[in-house]
């Protein structure tokens, strides 16, 4: 029973990286590869930053900006330079990973008799439930947050950009601006479950945040699938839905570890996985045609 808690906790700390994919990929149709070294340099300065007694608000500001700063080079790199927006963020990724090991000083950090939010706020004696509650605690926060945001002007202008850019400009948007604000946003989230992931399992990784966009695609994939059945048009909804992505794919995972799989499989059955979460609105639909 605890191998299923354990992958619904990792479910809620990866709803970070759902919605931040969400936003790059379904709003503004950036695919962002960003993710993969955003999530581990939230998880290194999360480390760096307790290991050095660091109290967990001032730290958490930090992951958040580290995060945005890079989902802004991104958005800078694609907007300014004119680049591919796959590239660049290949580019960033790439990056990444050598800043990573430089902030970090080894490649793992362990958080030994360091202070996590799942220590500060006890509301249950049971280790377990007290993460639960704290997580979707924070998780409704997120969600209201980002909900909010898209449902003001601002955000509206940012979903425009992505629906039609030649429209939202002639209206007078700096369409690059947003698309620049938008990838610092979805950054910032996804290097939020980096710090949240970190203080769960105990040690921040520079290798932790490799095809981690598998997962937050996947995340996705599997809400849009959601959206789609129960015909939803609330932003409210769709972001819900994409978070209970997050934790369906996780449960997902667990389930085939459960029966067996071997662990060091596990990356090539995530593929496999999304794979066939991607194939089959596709295979309905030749069904339906046929």
């Amino acid at each position: 029973m605890d191998f299923y808690v354990t992958a619904l906790l990792q479910g809620l700390c990866f709803a970070g990286i759902a919605l931040g994919i969400y936003i790059s990929m379904k709003i503004f149709n950036i695919p962002d590869i960003t993710t993969d070294g955003s999530y581990a340099l939230g998880g290194i300065v999360t480390g760096v930053m307790l290991t050095h007694g660091y109290p967990l608000s001032i730290s958490l500001v930090a992951v958040l900006l580290a995060g945005a700063l890079a989902g802004a080079l991104t958005g800078i790199i694609h907007t300014w330079l004119k680049i591919n927006a796959l590239l660049a963020g290949i580019l960033v990724m790439t990056a990444l990973y050598s800043m990573n090991l430089t902030i970090a000083g080894r490649s793992n950090l362990p958080l030994i008799n360091t202070a996590s939010m799942f220590s500060v706020f006890g509301f249950t004696a049971d280790p377990n439930m007290n993460n639960l509650i704290l997580l979707l605690l924070i998780v409704a926060i997120i969600i209201g947050f980002v909900g909010y945001l898209l449902k003001t002007d601002f955000g509206i202008a940012m979903r425009a950009t992505g629906n039609s850019e030649t429209m939202i400009r002639a209206l007078g948007v700096n369409t690059n601006r947003m698309k620049i604000i938008g990838l610092a946003l979805a950054n910032a989230l996804t290097a939020f479950s980096g710090f949240l992931i970190t203080q769960l399992q105990g040690f921040a990784d520079i290798n932790m945040g490799i095809g981690i966009v598998i997962i937050g695609l996947g995340s996705v994939i599997i809400g849009e699938t959601l959206i789609n059945w129960f015909k939803l048009t609330s932003v409210w909804g769709s972001l819900l839905l994409v978070l209970a992505g997050a934790v369906v794919f996780q449960m997902v995972l667990a389930v085939t570890l459960a029966l067996g799989i071997n662990a060091n499989m596990l990356k090539l059955v995530t593929a496999i996985i999304v794979l066939l979460i991607v194939s089959l609105p596709r295979l309905a639909l030749l069904r339906s045609n046929d």
